[in-house]
């Protein structure tokens, strides 16, 4: 790490403040603030196929040390669209390790939390030229660590700090409902945050975070991270921390009705489905690289992209029961003449429980624009159209440590062009 480089240096600066001592007792809520491997099995799953390991699970959680390993996979099928019918099937294996340093050694409101993985499989969207990929996982195939952080709180929880290696779209432009669904801008992030090159999951970069709540329904974050463009490339175990490309900043002010906003976490759970929730959010990031024109012959500095977004409940027959409608929307924009897929809109609604059954269940329905920058056109090609998604999904838990989500998708005007594409298979999931 070379002394004269601004971002080192600044995460260095904040590694110390993350032992900064504690003076005030720290929120009896000692869950870590999770990425997005996390909200696959906060969905009601409450079983492991492997148990308690006698008890050694539920004994090393007493002490502030919890493990967790789980299976997830989308099987989708395209039964109609221009290319030929493929089965495609993406796995992912996940373990996850998080510490309570004060249950463990008494170090009040410090965290740590780790993630590695290993997926692969075919990747449908990509197969069919789609802007909104059918699977939220799918990416690049890799056995790698995913990421790790270490996280200091601070009066209450009121104010958070974290350092380590994460991804900004975990937590900025994240769907709030995510596991409810599973095609990409809804089933994860908005699809288009990679204009900016904001790091995805699971190729993460060195990142830190600053989470402050001024008011009790009211926080506001920021985060500085790495934006490297071959992130699989020059770090393709996860293992060695790579500080390229430009100190990427994003941000996010949020407002939840409801909800305290130190309960508020990236993506939602059934417990906190409870009552009248609701997360409304505005977020920026600013990547101050270069960033080229569609002529490819000039260079701009500088790319950034603004995006809206708002979760709420909106029908409980029980004010104080989870059962009930719930609505979503997200809009994103960023500068025509640099980003091709400058513009994506996306909306849902979800049942939960609407099914008379004693296990967790839910149906959704999302939808999808998806604009292209007439700047990017060829000479004389007509104009693009406008790519729509639609999906509607069923989730149960089949069995305390299994969930299984069927799903059909319809697609129209993949890519920007003529045609229709309708998908459909299941996601599965189980945790062991």
């Amino acid at each position: 790490m070379r002394p004269n480089n601004p971002f080192s240096m600044v995460m260095i600066l904040a590694t110390l403040l993350l032992f900064v001592p504690v003076a005030r007792a720290q929120s009896r809520d000692d869950e870590t603030l999770p990425g997005p491997n996390v909200h696959g099995y906060v969905q009601g799953l409450h079983g492991h196929v492997f148990g308690d390991w006698g008890g050694e699970r539920s004994r090393l959680e007493e002490e502030g040390v919890d493990f967790d390993l789980q299976y997830i996979s989308d099987t989708l099928w395209n039964v109609k669209s221009v290319q030929k019918e493929r089965l495609a099937n993406w796995s992912r294996v996940r373990g996850t390790v998080d510490v309570d340093f004060n249950k463990l050694v008494g170090w009040r409101g410090l965290y740590f939390h780790a993630t590695a993985l290993w997926q692969a499989g075919g990747n449908l969207g990509q197969y069919l030229g789609l802007l909104s990929s059918p699977s939220g996982m799918s990416s690049g195939n890799t056995f790698r660590l995913d990421s790790w952080w270490i996280e200091k709180r601070l009066a209450h929880q009121r104010v958070v700090t974290r350092i380590g290696q994460f991804a900004g779209q975990d937590f900025y432009g994240a769907q709030h409902y995510a596991a409810s669904f599973i095609f990409e801008p809804m089933g994860y992030a908005l699809g288009n945050l990679s204009t900016t090159f904001e790091t995805f999951d699971p190729p993460s970069t060195p990142a830190m975070e600053l989470r402050v709540i001024p008011m009790r329904n009211f926080y506001a974050k920021s985060m500085v991270l790495a934006a490297d463009r071959f992130q699989y490339t020059h770090n393709p175990t996860g293992l060695v921390p790579q500080f390229r490309g430009a100190p990427m900043s994003v941000s996010e002010i949020g407002f939840s009705p409801g909800k305290k906003a130190t309960s508020i976490r990236a993506f939602d759970s059934v417990e906190s489905r409870m009552g009248y929730s609701g997360l409304y959010q505005f977020g920026a990031s600013y990547n101050p690289g270069k960033f080229a024109y569609p002529s490819g012959s000039q260079m701009r500095a500088g790319d950034y992209l603004l995006y809206w977004m708002g979760s709420q409940a909106v029908w409980r027959p029980d004010p104080d029961d989870a059962r009930g409608l719930d609505a979503t929307a997200s809009y994103d924009w960023s500068p025509a003449d640099v980003n091709r897929n400058n513009r994506e809109l996306t909306a849902g609604l979800r049942f939960n429980e609407p099914l008379p059954a004693s296990v967790h269940n839910s149906m959704s329905i999302g939808y999808i624009r998806n604009y292209l920058s007439p700047s990017f056109l060829a000479a004389g090609a007509p104009p693009w159209r406008v790519e729509q998604a639609l999906e509607f999904n069923t989730l149960v838990d089949v069995m305390p440590m299994m969930y299984l989500q069927p799903v059909i998708q319809y697609f129209a005007d993949p890519g920007g062009s003529r045609g229709r594409s309708v998908v459909f298979g299941f996601r599965t999931k189980i945790e062991f």
